[in-house]
């Protein structure tokens, strides 16, 4: 399970260290797309797979399934952690997603999130308010 936030320093190569406890998770290859929110999502090659196929059942004929299947598949990675515990990030999802410098690392239960630190610090606010959350929580059956 992904769990945690990480701040890290992205090289001028576009390559981010991946947080020592995420390594095991990822060590038999991964994925790395664009995601919801103007992050991006790292995924194992299990959960990937296993996305992958929520996808496939999705009717074809819903636009909506269509566009998501394209945003997802269409900005796709796959990635190998090299020596040094890093990931190299594709110029194309470093420039979608406003990366340079500096990233958060978040964990996000069965996969890890990349965003800038900006963005994130403005998302964990609208975190911060427990009545908001709880509310939210219940219009999902929580």
């Amino acid at each position: 399970m992904f769990t945690g936030e990480y701040r890290h320093t992205i090289d001028g190569k576009g390559r981010v260290a991946v947080p020592v406890r995420f390594r095991a998770q990822l060590d038999g290859g991964a994925f790395v797309s664009r995601w919801l929110d103007n992050c991006l999502a790292v995924f194992p090659r299990a959960a990937w797979d296993e996305l992958a196929a929520k996808v496939a059942a999705l009717p074809t004929g819903n636009a909506t399934a269509r566009e998501f299947s394209r945003f997802l598949f269409g900005s796709a990675f796959e990635l190998e952690i090299d020596a040094q515990g890093r990931l190299l990030l594709p110029a194309t999802l470093r420039d979608w997603s406003g990366l340079e410098g500096e990233a958060m690392v978040v964990g996000a239960r069965d996969h890890a999130e990349i965003w800038t630190p900006k963005r994130w610090d403005g998302y964990r606010g609208t975190m911060d308010s427990s009545d908001a959350l709880a509310a939210q929580l219940e219009g999902l059956g929580f």
